[in-house]
């Protein structure tokens, strides 16, 4: 048996934090490496199209050593089939559903490079059902053929008290509504600003407070949480993320497609209740989550004032939540992983 001895991943995910992408290849890395697996990084650039062109160049050298393999972690990697044994995660195809997350020429280039990496990799992964059945409905996969991983929290992590930052001690006496994530089209939030200006959540005094950096396309979602003069702190660190998520009074995630959801097992892991859409994975991941009727303003500020309204409810979600995420481990999805690498390698 050729036994897994080195995975590389690629380091435009790895070396810098981008978001799920990155605490997904970051938690893989961290339990191979315990389990006695070197990880090394492939090349990239600043530039997307020159990141293409490095990282198949490598899949095209990098020669097919004793155990080792290629990972392609952020659903696109080579644009021709890799020496070495190989494989790419693909974490979803909000396309399938929405037209908000990317423009019409940036989808085209987004779903020919997907395309070419599972033409170019023996192995795809996925994390969720709901991702696998985008996965072959949009690329003609054989569903047979991919393989669905789910994602882990670290309970134990988000459960650990944290103290809110100086910079966040204002928020001690101040019962706020929290979305915690990357700034997207896809995650909805001008609906969620637009809701905390209408009479349900006015009347509360409800606050909401906005975490997270611009990432894809965000412009528009800036102007309307800058207008309407919601509190934004940009990026946060961990220890900052996990504090906020304890201290919400509500974790409030309206997202029009997710592949997995980290954010809302995160807020579960943390004690908090969270209240989110039913789209893409999220019916899978959500569990014993409060759910918006819809993903307008109008039924996200019902379902907040609901939610912020029933005292038994958020204590039986707090609790049933922790409870809920500690069925999300990252052992296991690392034992999941390997297995694939080993069939790959078998290959």
């Amino acid at each position: 048996m050729n036994r897994l001895k080195q995975v590389s991943f690629p380091s435009r995910i790895l070396s810098r934090h981008v978001g799920g992408n990155t605490t997904y290849a970051w938690e893989i890395a961290k339990g191979l490496e315990l389990r006695g697996v070197e990880i090394s990084q492939l090349r990239s650039s600043k530039r997307a199209a020159l990141t293409a062109l490095m990282e198949t160049w490598q899949g095209l050298t990098v020669p097919a050593k004793p155990g080792f393999v290629l990972h392609y972690s952020a659903d696109t990697g080579p644009l021709l089939p890799t020496r070495a044994p190989s494989v790419v995660t693909v974490h979803g195809v909000a396309s399938r559903w929405i037209t908000t997350a990317r423009s019409a020429r940036q989808e085209m280039i987004w779903r020919t490079r997907v395309q070419r990496a599972i033409q170019s990799t023996d192995s795809v992964i996925t994390v969720s059902k709901s991702s696998a059945d985008d996965i072959s409905e949009v690329f003609g996969m054989d569903p047979a053929l991919i393989t669905t991983i789910p994602h882990g929290i670290d309970t134990e992590y988000f459960a650990q008290p944290r103290a809110l930052s100086d910079r966040l001690q204002h928020l001690r006496s101040t019962p706020y509504v929290l979305y915690l994530g990357n700034i997207e089209p896809r995650k909805n939030l001008i609906e969620l600003v637009r809701a905390f200006s209408l009479p349900q959540l006015k009347d509360l005094g409800a606050k909401l407070v906005i975490a997270g950096k611009p990432a894809w396309n965000a412009a528009e979602t800036m102007t309307a949480i800058e207008s309407a003069g919601i509190e934004h702190l940009g990026f946060v660190d961990d220890d900052e993320r996990v504090a906020l998520m304890q201290h919400a009074a509500l974790f409030a995630f309206p997202s029009l497609y997710e592949g997995f959801g980290f954010p809302v097992l995160e807020a579960m892991a943390s004690g908090t209740p969270v209240i989110c859409s039913d789209r893409g994975s999220l019916k899978e991941v959500a569990g014993p989550a409060f759910l918006f009727e819809d993903t307008d303003a109008d039924s996200i500020a019902r379902g907040i004032a609901g939610a912020l309204g029933s005292s038994a409810g958020t204590g039986h979600s707090r609790d049933a939540g922790l409870a809920w995420a500690k069925r999300f481990s990252w052992d296991a999805s690392v034992d999941a992983h390997t297995e694939v690498y080993e069939q790959v390698l078998q290959r």
